[in-house]
């Protein structure tokens, strides 16, 4: 009976919150297991043995497959379950656990239990190794397994589900002008991402009143709700955005608890991350004018045709993108079809059944002849290709795959899912950098729990207080390869990388691949000298600052102009940068909402790099680090490159969706983003000028993945003598070994002096769900992007270089040019000892502390 109390008091709890139980744990799922056996409280037991227990390979999963295994196969009788009804609640599992049981029951002498396994496993697409299993039983002469074959064969699992309908209709609720993913998903409730309906309570909590309250509302009318805004899903690559949005606007899951699918979403713009997202997690992401949609507006949207209607007229018109989204829909995702139009194309070969006409087919850009650009030749290379053309689909090799640990959570959830037990991906890393510095309950069971589980499928877990994901990642990837991570800053510095949410990073670690539409690319192309003064930051800032005079970006979000988005960023013109440098560039291309990014370097210093980063790695593996073999794999990769260093460059008839020139001789003054849009750009002058923007600064932040060791001893060097600033001055560096390296050269003391507060390596402030800036402050932050309320509630936050940061804590408010320049001489004729990067191969017989 403790059982029964203890589980009713959580469903109260629960309810309070107004979310559903979560989904059981093994030792829950052993004592309703017990109560059925035992035939008490049958019907309730049942309840959650059959829809509260989560599928893949989860722990509850195992022990729940592992029982109906022994009622299907008729070892254990049962009252309340026959050996059929058993084998059709494993068939609910969607793979992992419950396929050998289900493989096993095509030779039981039950006849009902072998058709209830051909019927589960049907419409069981997770089955991977298995599969051979089921081949070698329909070689033998199995009937039952060569049905099950056929109806893979003939997609039975795809063509059984409803097709997308000719016609949907939904009721509006429209967020007016910008929607980002912090929005949806608050940093500050990070630590419940893993629990979608807690953590959706929050959507839009901090955007409007009662959003909520209005969602209930509407769907009184009758019809699904459609998410509908101006601009929809900048900012992080969140799958838990999507999980918010589907949880109060899709559809439940049978046998998958506290998930849903479906779900409409509209946008004038949709970010391209969160579009692919939604894609991956079987909504219907649409772009069209959505200017004559209101909230509580009920609107036909005709999918095939293009159109949507309000009150009989057409008001919209759109085209379907990809081609292949009403099989994803119908599919219940992207990802979905992916795998079992994979299982089908196999069934069909054994059966020698020709090719299939069954699915839609990705549509092609014809070949104009015209040579390939850098990022279309490292696709190319990794999809096994010359080059991919803009608007083509392929499936490139994913080499290094990335996941922090706001994310990791979710990640690990959706590989359960996916009834993974080990990554085909060459190295999958995990990160604990967002929750290291004050972590709460749940972030200290997750630190404990996600580093074996990642490693026990041979990825690379990090360790709380290690610093940056980005910052160590960076140090994992191979030249001109390609990769993604669930954080929308996984930008390569080396190589490419296209981010995404949780779902599409788990199936490119499970697979070793992830489903790409190659966008089309944006050249930046610098020329002339750096000038005094002016930093790397800065040329972040004029990308999007000449794009705005040349009329190809926007500030105002209503038809809202962004030539860089969905679009690949490609930097030339600075090829001798340092690669922890190039990161600078490629890393800003996510507050571009660029789908990706590359940067033209030269080769020594990519050869400078892999030399330390193969010291680094070793490191590693002598300090305990797992999995071992990876590391060592990895290692081994980099050694053979430098063999023989090579880089691909871009074909000089390589075609651009634009080219922007931007002349380094003409930048003579810090360019900053101001609050609170990174889009909105100004120079001092400019800002200085303009007298509705602020001018005092409360608060200096230096830190997140943007900076490096170098702006850090810059920091130091300004404030050096200068005594304690009148701001309240933020200093974390990105990695631990920038720490240890500041430390021993003196800068710790510096920042001391000046009354600095030094924070543990990793995120900090950036994302905002661990310390925050006093509420209403003026900040100048090096952090990554500055939404409202992301650093703090009610934050004005200027995003600028470590250099400027440096003399807005001295001064307290934004400079002069001429205030800046005088206070940065300190570190004129001082930069090569400034900008030295750590390059762990020259330091003798390096240790990882």
């Amino acid at each position: 009976m403790g059982f029964i109390k203890d589980y009713k008091a959580h469903v109260a709890e629960r309810e309070e919150l107004g979310v559903p139980p979560l989904p059981l744990t093994a030792e829950q799922t052993v004592e309703v297991i017990e109560f059925i056996k035992t035939g008490e409280y049958v019907d309730m037991m049942l309840e959650l043995l059959e829809n509260r227990v989560s599928p893949g390979v989860d722990d509850a999963a195992y022990v729940k497959a592992a029982f109906l295994n022994e009622v299907a196969s008729e070892e254990h009788h049962v009252a309340a379950i026959s050996p059929e009804k058993a084998v059709e609640m494993l068939g609910q599992m969607l793979g992992g656990y419950n396929v050998k049981p289900l493989v096993n029951c095509l030779s039981s002498k039950n006849e009902a239990v072998v058709k209830a396994a051909v019927k589960a496993l049907s419409h069981t697409l997770l089955v991977y190794d298995a599969f051979n299993d089921v081949e070698e039983l329909h070689k033998a002469g199995n009937a039952a397994a060569t049905e099950v074959l056929t109806s893979w064969a003939n997609a039975e699992w795809f063509t059984s589900k409803p097709e997308l309908a000719e016609k949907i209709t939904v009721t509006v609720f429209k967020v007016p002008g910008e929607t980002n993913t912090d929005d949806l998903s608050p940093a500050s409730e990070a630590f419940t991402r893993s629990d979608i309906p807690l953590h959706a309570n929050s959507m839009l909590a901090a955007k409007m009143e009662k959003p909520l309250q209005t969602i209930k509302e509407l769907k009184e009318k009758g019809h699904p709700v459609a998410y509908v805004g101006d601009v929809v899903g900048t900012g992080s690559s969140r799958k838990s955005g999507i999980n918010s949005v589907q949880w109060h606007m899709g559809e439940d899951i049978p046998g998958v608890p506290n998930k849903r699918t479906g779900g409409v979403i509209l946008g004038g713009i949709i970010a391209p991350i969160f579009f692919a997202t939604a894609e991956d997690s079987g909504a219907l992401p649409l772009e069209l004018d959505v200017t004559q949609m209101e909230t509580g507006d009920v609107i036909d949207i005709y999918p095939y045709k293009g159109e949507a209607h309000k009150n009989g007229e057409c008001i919209a018109t759109f085209k379907l993108r990809p081609n292949t989204i009403t099989d994803e829909v119908r599919a219940g995702g992207r990802i979905p079809l992916i795998i079992g139009r994979g299982l089908t194309s196999k069934a069909r070969s054994v059966l020698g059944m020709g090719s299939a006409d069954i699915f839609l087919k990705p549509e092609q850009p014809e070949d104009n002849g015209k040579g390939y650009t850098l990022a279309q030749k490292m696709v190319g290379k990794a999809s096994g290709l010359e080059g991919v053309r803009p608007g083509m689909y392929v499936e490139p090799e994913m080499s290094t795959v990335g996941s922090q640990d706001t994310t990791g959570p979710m990640t690990r959830d959706e590989i359960k899912e996916l009834a993974a037990l080990g990554f085909n991906a060459d190295l999958v890393m995990q990160s604990f950098c967002h929750t290291a510095a004050y972590p709460k309950p749940s972030d200290v069971q997750m630190h404990h729990t996600l580093p074996d589980f990642i490693a026990n499928r041979s990825g690379v877990a990090l360790r709380p207080g290690d610093g940056v994901i980005h910052s160590w990642l960076n140090r994992m990837v191979l030249p001109d390869t390609v990769g993604t991570g669930a954080d929308s800053h996984t930008r390569f510095p080396i190589g490419i990388s296209f981010p995404g949410g949780s779902g599409i990073v788990a199936f490119a670690g499970v697979t070793g691949s992830m489903p790409l539409t190659m966008p089309e690319s944006v050249l930046v192309r610098f020329k002339g000298e750096m000038q005094p003064g002016i930093t790397l930051r800065d040329l972040v800032n004029a990308i999007p600052h000449k794009a705005i005079k040349e009329g190809l970006l926007t500030v105002e979000k209503k038809g809202k102009k962004n030539i860089f988005a969905g679009r690949i960023l490609e930097i030339e013109g600075l090829p001798d940068l340092k690669v922890e440098q190039a990161f600078e560039l490629s890393d800003a291309s996510a507050e571009r909402s660029a789908a990706a990014c590359t940067v033209k370097l030269n080769t020594k210093p990519v050869v400078e790099y892999l030399k330390s980063n193969i010291v680094l790695l070793e490191s590693m593996i002598e300090a305990g680090y797992e999995d071992h073999r990876t590391l060592a794999r990895r290692i081994a990769k980099m050694e053979e490159w430098l063999k023989n260093p090579s880089l691909m460059e871009a074909d000089k008839d390589a075609e651009y969706a634009a080219v922007i020139e931007i002349d380094l001789n003409k930048i003579t003054e810090p360019i900053l983003a101001c609050p609170n849009d990174p889009d909105d750009v100004a120079t001092l002058s400019e800002i200085l000028a303009d007298e509705k923007r602020p001018k005092n600064i409360d608060e200096v932040f230096v830190g997140s993945c943007m900076t490096n060791i170098g702006h850090y001893r810059a920091l130091g060097e300004v404030l050096k003598g200068e005594g304690a600033v009148p701001t309240r001055l933020w200093v974390c560096p990105p990695t631990k070994m920038d720490a240890k390296q500041l430390t021993e050269e003196g800068y710790y003391a510096l920042y001391g002096a000046a009354g600095a507060r030094t924070e543990i390596p990793g995120c900090s402030l950036c994302m905002g769900n661990q310390a925050r800036v006093a509420d209403n402050a003026v900040v100048l932050s090096t952090s990554t992007r500055n939404f409202d309320n992301r650093l703090g509630k009610g934050a004005q936050v200027y995003l600028g270089s470590a250099e400027l940061a440096a003399v807005c804590s001295l001064l307290g408010k934004i400079p002069t040019k001429e205030e800046y320049l005088k206070l940065t001489k300190k570190i004129q004729g001082k930069e090569s000892e400034i900008y030295r990067y750590l390059n762990f191969n020259l330091i003798p017989e390096y240790k990882l502390n």
